[in-house]
C-alpha cells in the first residue's frame, strides 16, 4: 500500500501527571568537556546542537537489557543497527504529515502477528532520537500486552487499571531509562476492551496526553482491525493511523477491507514488515508509502 538550557526548567505537573520534568543545568564554559565522564559529555556536545535531555522525576524506572531486547528484534534501542535506516526514514515521512497538526498516532493491523507492536516499538525508539520531540508509547492492546513483554518491563500497571480502577496516571508511567522515551503496558487483560478504550474516561486521558506536552508524540499500540472492534473504536480519538503489513503474508482483500473500515483521512501510509533485504540476509524492517493503495507482495510467494 502506498498508502540553553542553562536554566532548571520545571514542567508542567498536576494530580495524576507523573511526568514533571527537570532539565538539569550544565555548564560548558565552567567544565571542559575532557573533565566529564563520557555521558556528561556526550550531553554537553548534544546541547550545543538544541538537544535538551529531560529527566522524569515521577515515572517508575525500569532499565532495558540491551541483549533481552535485541533478541526481540528491538533494533531502535540499538545504535548502530542496519535496519534503523528504514525507522528513520519512516519517522521523517510520518514527522512531515504531523506537521500539518496533531501529535497522536495510532498503529494497528489488519491481521494478528503482522508485527505492529513491535513497529510501534521501534518506531517509538527511533522518534526519541528526534531533537525537538519526547515520546509516550502507551500499550493499548489489553489482552495481550506486547510491547511490556517485548521490552522485558513486566510487573507493571497499564490502562485497564486506571480505567477500571482509577489509578493513577503517575504509577502507569515507565522510564525505560531511554532519553525521551516514556512507555504505559500493564499486565492486567480485560474482557469487553472496546467498551473500555472508547468510555469517556479514555477520551479524557487520550485529550490529557495530546495537551500537556506540546512537543511529545504519543503512539499507541492497539489491536488489529478484522480481529476486534478496539482499533474502530479508537480511531476518532487520534490524529493519524499508521497500518502494518507483513510482506508475503497479509491477504490483499483483508487490507484492503481495514482500510475501509478506518478513517481514510487518518490513515498516513503502511509500513511493509519483515522484509527480505539482498540476496544473502534477512532482515526485520520497515518501509513507508505515502500516496496510494498498492498490492503488497504475493500472500503465496
Amino acid at each position: 500500500m502506498k498508502l540553553k538550557w542553562p536554566f532548571r526548567k520545571l514542567g508542567q505537573s498536576g494530580p495524576g501527571n507523573g511526568e514533571a520534568l527537570v532539565r538539569k543545568p550544565v555548564s560548558p564554559a565552567a567544565i571542559g568537556i575532557q573533565d566529564l565522564p563520557a555521558d556528561a559529555a556526550d550531553r554537553v556536545e548534544k546541547e550545543k546542537t538544541g538537544w535538551v535531555s529531560p529527566s522524569y522525576t515521577q515515572s517508575r524506572t525500569a532499565r532495558l537489557n540491551p541483549g533481552f531486547i535485541a533478541d526481540q528484534r528491538c533494533v531502535g534501542f540499538l545504535p548502530n543497527a542496519p535496519e534503523l535506516e528504514f525507522y528513520r526514514v519512516l519517522r521523517t515521512k510520518i514527522l512531515h504529515r504531523m506537521g500539518k497538526g496533531g501529535n497522536t498516532l495510532m498503529v494497528t493491523s489488519a491481521l494478528p502477528g503482522e508485527g505492529k507492536t513491535l513497529t510501534a516499538i521501534n518506531l517509538s525508539l527511533t522518534m526519541a532520537k528526534e531533537f525537538e520531540r519526547t515520546v509516550l508509547l502507551v500499550d493499548c492492546d489489553l489482552k495481550q500486552h506486547g510491547i511490556q513483554r517485548a521490552l522485558g518491563i513486566q510487573g507493571q500497571k497499564g490502562l485497564a487499571d486506571y480505567l477500571l480502577n482509577g489509578c493513577p496516571l503517575r504509577e502507569l508511567i515507565v522510564w525505560p531509562g531511554v532519553e525521551k522515551m516514556t512507555v504505559i503496558s500493564g499486565e492486567r487483560t480485560v474482557e469487553g476492551a472496546s467498551e473500555l478504550l472508547g468510555s469517556p474516561k479514555m477520551k479524557e486521558l487520550v485529550t490529557e496526553m495530546k495537551t500537556r506536552y506540546p512537543d511529545r508524540l504519543v503512539i499507541f499500540d492497539v489491536p488489529p482491525v478484522l480481529a476486534a472492534a478496539d482499533a474502530l473504536v479508537f480511531a476518532p480519538l487520534v490524529d493519524y493511523v499508521l497500518l502494518v503489513v507483513r510482506a508475503g503474508k497479509t491477504p490483499v482483500h483483508d487490507i484492503q477491507k481495514a482500510i475501509e473500515m478506518l478513517p481514510r483521512e487518518k490513515i498516513v501510509g503502511t509500513v511493509l514488515n519483515r522484509c527480505e533485504v539482498g540476496s544473502t540476509s534477512y532482515y526485520y524492517y520497515s518501509q513507508y508509502h505515502s500516496q496510494e493503495p498498492a498490492s503488497p507482495p504475493d500472500p503465496e510467494s
